[in-house]
């Protein structure tokens, strides 16, 4: 299948590749030029522009920051749903607001496009073993349509509902992630402040009734486990703002439903502190460094 790829960071660019050695021709843009370089030295084919990616192109999967650059990149005269031949396949695997994925998929639905927000669980990790877990909102004739591409990029595929229920499914579990993230990061802060090995105190917790993601596959303490962003200067992963702007999404939705979320406000008020300090760009896992003795 013929595939334009929006979005080549993290984690658009390793799902691109993993869609390529399957078998399919894709074809990627990014507005970074950084981004595209990195990625055209792992074999990937880079495109002048969006539109010369969707060009005879019967899928098009996106990967951007926010809703802001999903609604420019697909909406109006000049957006990319105006370019695309009937029929389509339309896949958005950002994190954005239900809203916009719901103004999306009726914009496609107007143009004939079938049409699913897709946004994704598992890190870069999982992004590059191509073992994500999709969310998925949309009608079941789409997602029949994009099942054969998920299944090449994740390995746990879940319909959440209508259009826009995978982002709200997908800023549950982030905003579960960030307050895991915070209390997994309080705990071994004071351990450590009581002189205990963060490694052993890692292990009891993990075998214990605090185990959690963050301890099994994301320690966020330097040295206790390899191959992940606190091991590496907190370089790569998921970004600090990404985090911050994920719980923004949640907390907002919340107030539109008459929610009752304070640990998530909370949460993403410590990680607006922890992005204030400068650490916007290092892995969300850093925010131990906003609760660790100096």
């Amino acid at each position: 299948m013929n595939i334009a790829f929006i979005g080549l960071g993290n984690m658009g660019g390793p799902m691109a590749l993993n869609l390529q050695k399957a078998g399919h021709e894709v074809q990627a843009f990014d507005l970074s030029k950084p981004a595209c370089d990195k990625w055209a030295e792992q074999g990937l084919s880079i495109a002048a522009s969006a539109a010369d990616a969707v060009r005879g192109a019967q899928a098009v999967i996106s990967m951007l920051p926010a809703s802001q650059h999903v609604e420019s990149l697909y909406l109006g005269d000049t957006g990319l749903l105006a370019q695309l031949a009937t029929g389509t396949l339309v896949i958005d695997c950002s994190t954005i607001a239900a809203a916009s994925a719901q103004k999306v998929a009726q914009a496609a639905a107007a143009r004939g496009l079938p049409c699913i927000d897709a946004p994704v669980s598992g890190g870069t990790g999982g992004a590059i073993a191509g073992t994500l877990t999709f969310m998925v909102g949309g009608d079941d004739a789409a997602l029949a349509l994009a099942r054969p591409l998920l299944e090449k990029m994740g390995a746990n595929i879940f319909h959440a509902g209508a259009a826009g229920a995978g982002q709200t499914a997908k800023i549950c579990n982030n905003m579960l992630l960030g307050i895991l993230m915070i209390g997994t990061s309080e705990a071994l802060a004071l351990g450590v402040a009581n002189g205990l090995d963060p490694k052993v105190l890692s292990e009891i917790m993990r075998r214990s009734s605090g185990g959690n993601w963050a301890l099994e596959k994301y320690n966020p303490m330097p040295g206790v486990m390899d191959n992940v962003p606190s091991s590496k200067g907190y370089a790569g992963g998921f970004g600090t703002d990404l985090m911050l702007k994920d719980l923004g999404l949640a907390q907002e939705n919340a107030a539109a439903v008459k929610a009752s979320t304070p640990l998530g406000g909370l949460a993403r008020n410590l990680y607006a502190a922890h992005s204030l300090g400068g650490q916007g760009a290092l892995d969300f896992s850093s925010v131990i460094q906003l609760l660790q003795k100096r």
